[in-house]
């Protein structure tokens, strides 16, 4: 470049160089937040609410019939699975009710053809999670301390995250959680003193969570 040859990029240009790095790191920085924070259970999968085969109503059913969750729920206090109620489970009442309600018309071929409701699951957690119900309802942990006040919901949603950090929290400090096992499907108890209820329950019946990774992860 000779003397009086015009330089091609402006002073400033200098300093680009400088900048990528932390423009990089930056960039880094945003998205590995956003996808730990936005991206989490707790903000794409809290409030779910798919749209069932047929309009059923826990606020009915649970709330204003008080019908207990085991009625439909019929495995939770005996295996991993809650399981879901069969299509002859429905029929039990609604031979005589409602019987030309639409959405019981829907209820009534599906028992006719021998073909189960196609229910959308709400609640999950990922195949390679182990959860067993009934350990945990047999522990006193109640139904609404997963699925939240079902017995207000019109259509189920799912209320809590269900991730892993969530679960942790509650095997290290079960004691906030904890319930008389006769009081797990009462979906509006609560306890008078619930720190002090939970250190007795979980001493009483020697409830300890693990928290290796083996406890969820088999």
């Amino acid at each position: 470049m000779t003397e009086n040859q015009p330089f091609i990029f402006p002073k400033w240009a200098n300093l680009i160089p400088l900048l990528i790095p932390p423009i990089l790191l930056g960039g880094i920085a945003t998205a590995v937040f956003v996808m730990w924070y936005w991206a989490s259970p707790k903000h794409i999968e809290v409030g779910y609410q798919p749209t069932q085969p047929i309009a059923y109503s826990h606020a009915l059913h649970a709330g204003e019939l008080g019908i207990d969750c085991r009625y439909c729920h019929t495995n939770v206090e005996r295996g991993a699975k809650a399981t879901l109620p069969s299509t002859d489970t429905c029929m039990n009442c609604h031979k005589v009710i409602k019987t030309e309600s639409p959405e019981i018309k829907k209820l009534q071929k599906s028992w006719k053809n021998n073909q189960p409701i196609q229910w959308v699951r709400v609640n999950a957690v990922p195949d390679y999670v182990y959860f067993d119900h009934s350990r945990h309802v047999n522990s006193g942990i109640g139904c609404a301390t997963c699925h939240g006040r079902v017995d207000k919901m019109k259509t189920v949603h799912q209320k809590e995250p269900l991730s892993m950090a969530w679960c942790v929290d509650c095997h290290k400090t079960p004691e906030k959680h904890l319930r008389p096992v006769d009081k797990v499907t009462d979906m509006a108890w609560v306890a008078p003193d619930q720190k002090k209820l939970g250190a007795t329950l979980k001493k009483d019946h020697y409830i300890d969570p693990g928290l290796d990774c083996s406890v969820c992860h088999r």
